[in-house]
Formats: structure tokens, sequence, C-alpha cells
């Protein structure tokens, strides 16, 4: 078993490699204070919303859109309902939204969903908009959200994403592994790059480009399982920096249903490796032309995903190897054990101090807060055979159903309200 006990040493050592950085960035956060702004420039948003059967959440969104402290006359809400079955269309338009529908069996995604979006504000709307955000129907801002972005538009910066947090934290340990995931990947990954002047990355929901942007890559040509982390590498190999505004705060809902969780993460898995299959020779050009952004885009798109699943097959072939052969298998188990355990630790970690550090911005009780701390790590090793599967299958983009309107919400617990 001593080749077992070199791969893994080996696997370790890699991880450190290309990933103790992020450790770095913690205390970036904690001690570095960003730049006060200059004052804000009124700007015209366009606001693009795509959803498919969204009539549960839609006007939630929309909603809190027409109750920002910024003008609202600024802000034109464009929804495209698409392949919709129930009133999504409907209630938007009654919210005050322009409203397209589209029925495609073939271009099927966000991606194709935005770049139809895209088209016909094009034709509708000629003079076009200084600016262009995108959510989920399921989204729901916090009231400054807008002002918030405007202020960080208004330096130059031509992206931009946000602080996302979630709707339904307290659900259960899989709502809260999404959430805290999320929580982390705003606070210290986007938070410490932008404090860093080094570029960002768009999460999913809750990002502005700039009509600069979007004349140069065209209506949204991103069609990738994960479009958000196409676009993202896209600009960054192209020498755009994406910003980060930690005051412009989001929330989502997040799957509770672990077959539902299994389903979006193999789509995740999957996309990752269509994006650098696509984009990996630009990012490894990035990386050697010095570009540290290359760099932190390739580590947070490919390496854990291969040194995790390659760290399981080898341990569990060797494992099961020994044991044919008479080796000692016990030893076999303690190194598999060890493995998870450091693996635990260190997940634990990471969710603890983002725990800590993110407390008042988490709506659930203390005891839930604890609670999911300690099964982050839990929710995190699911990863590993959602990796592993998503090599061999072919996954498809299906809509996430989503129920928790904002009338539910406000029947939770005061301490576990989310001001809308």
């Amino acid at each position: 078993m001593r080749a077992l006990q070199m791969i893994n040493f080996i696997i370790a050592i890699l991880f450190f490699v290309c990933y103790s950085y992020q450790f770095v960035y913690i205390p970036v956060v904690l001690l570095r204070r960003e730049a006060p702004h200059n004052a804000a420039a009124p700007h015209r948003y366009a606001v693009l919303i795509c959803g498919r059967n969204e009539a549960a959440v839609i006007g939630d969104l929309i909603a809190s859109l027409h109750n920002q402290t910024y003008d609202t006359a600024l802000l034109h809400i464009f929804v495209l309902a698409d392949n919709c079955t129930d009133d999504t269309a409907l209630i938007a338009r009654a919210a005050g939204a322009t409203v397209y529908e589209r029925q495609s069996t073939t271009r099927v995604g966000k991606g194709y969903a935005l770049q139809d979006l895209l088209v016909h504000i094009a034709q509708d709307y000629p003079q076009g908009f200084d600016g262009y955000f995108v959510f989920d129907a399921d989204n729901i801002l916090a009231p400054d959200y807008i002002e918030r972005m405007n202020e960080t538009f208004s330096q130059g910066h031509q992206i931009i994403t946000s602080y996302r947090n979630s709707k339904n934290y307290g659900d259960n340990w899989i709502s809260a592994g999404y959430a805290l995931w999320f929580l982390r990947e705003s606070r210290y990954l986007n938070h410490a790059r932008f404090l860093l002047g080094t570029s960002c990355a768009v999460s999913g929901t809750g990002f502005l480009f700039s009509r600069a942007v979007l004349e140069d890559m065209g209506p949204w040509p991103f069609h990738m399982l994960t479009e958000d982390i196409e676009f993202s590498v896209d600009q960054i190999t192209k020498g755009r920096k994406i910003a980060f505004c930690p005051q412009a705060e989001l929330y989502d809902e997040q799957p509770t249903q672990f077959r539902q969780s299994w389903r979006q993460r193999s789509r995740w898995s999957k996309g990752y490796l269509q994006v650098f299959r696509g984009y990996g020779k630009s990012l490894i050009r990035g990386i050697f032309r010095g570009s540290w952004s290359c760099f932190d885009m390739s580590m947070a798109i490919m390496p854990a995903f291969i040194l995790s699943a390659l760290g399981v097959v080898c341990n569990i072939t060797l494992s099961i190897w020994g044991a044919a052969t008479g080796d000692n298998a016990l030893y076999a188990l303690q190194s598999i054990g060890e493995m998870l355990c450091n693996m635990y630790l260190t997940l634990f970690i990471i969710g603890a101090v983002t725990t800590i550090t993110e407390w008042r911005h988490i709506h659930t009780s203390t005891a839930k807060k604890l609670l999911y701390t300690l099964t982050f790590p839990l929710f995190m090793f699911t990863y590993l055979p959602i990796a592993i599967s998503s090599l061999f299958i072919k996954p498809q983009w299906k809509p996430i159903e989503h129920r928790l309107s904002a009338a539910q919400l406000r029947k939770r617990e005061a301490k576990e309200v989310i001001p809308l």
C-alpha cells in the first residue's frame, strides 16, 4: 500500500499548490477596505429576466424592482417567458414588465433565452441602454440593490457581479450547503479578487454588463451548460475584469431535494468540462502571459474536479486490489479515512469562517446556523460522485422549480425575515 500512500501525498501537494492562495484571500477581505466611491451618475438600465413556469415567484422579483431606492423611471423590466405552460407571462405583464414569449424544443436553456430576449430588445428599443442587469425569476433584491450597483458602475466597471444570498438557507442541509457556498464565493473569492484588483467571476444570477460589452460580444452567444462561467472566462481571456459590489445583496431560492440537486450539479460539472475544453488553451496562454485572473479561473473550473475524482478512484481501486491480493486492507481503509477526515476538516474551516463572518446575512436560527456548518462538508462530499458520474452521462438543461413566494417568506419567524 505504499503506492496508495504516495498517491495521496501527491494529490495533497497538488491541492495545496492549486488552492492554498484562496486561504490568503481570507485576511485580504478581513483586513483590507475598499476605496471610497466617487459620486454616482444616473444610468438607464434594462433588466433581463428569463423564466420557465415561474408564476409563483416572478411577481415578487418585479415588485422588489419597483421598490428600489434607485430612480425606477430609469429601469425598464423585460421578461422572456421561455416555453411556459403557466401564467408567467400574464403575471409579469400585469406587474408592469415588457414581456416576450418563445417556444422552442431545440434551442433549450437560459443562454438561448437571453439571446432571444436581447434580439427583441435591439429590434424594439434601438436606442439601447447604458447597462443590462440579468436576474433569475426567483430572485428578490435588497431595496438599495440597483443604487449600489450603479455606484460601482459609475466608477467605470464594465461588468459587475453582486453579493449572492439565499431565501431558504434554513430549509435543510441541502439548501444550506448551496447557500453557504455562495456566501463564501461572494465574500472570500469575488470580494477578495476585487480588493486585489483582479477579475471576479459571474455566479449564475445578479450581474450587470455595459452597452460596450454587449456591442462587443453580440446578443449573448454563450450556450454551454454553465453559460455564466462561459461568459466569465470569455471576458477574462479577452482582458476584461469583472468587478464586485459587496453592498448589492440578492436573494435566490436553493433546491431542497437531493434528486433535484444532483441533476443541477451534474449539469454544472459537465458545464465546467465544456468550458475548459472550449477555453482551456486561451486560459493557459493567459497564464503564461502573466494573467492571475486566468490562473484563478482555471483553478475554479478544473483541478478540484480532476484531483477529487482521481483521489477517490485511486483509493477505491487500490484498496480492492490490495484486499484481493492479500495485502493489508486495513491500511487502505485507514488511508481513505485520513483522506476524508482531512477533506472534512478543510471544508469545515471554510464553512465555519464564512458562517461566523456572514452571521448577520444568514437568515435562520442560531441552531441551524451551527448545525449546517457541520453538514456543509457532507454537502460538498456529494460533489465527488456527481463529478465522476458527469464524465459518463449527458446532463441536459432542465428548469429548477421555484415555489417560495414573498408571502411565504413573511410567515417565517421574525429572526428569519428577509428585507423585501
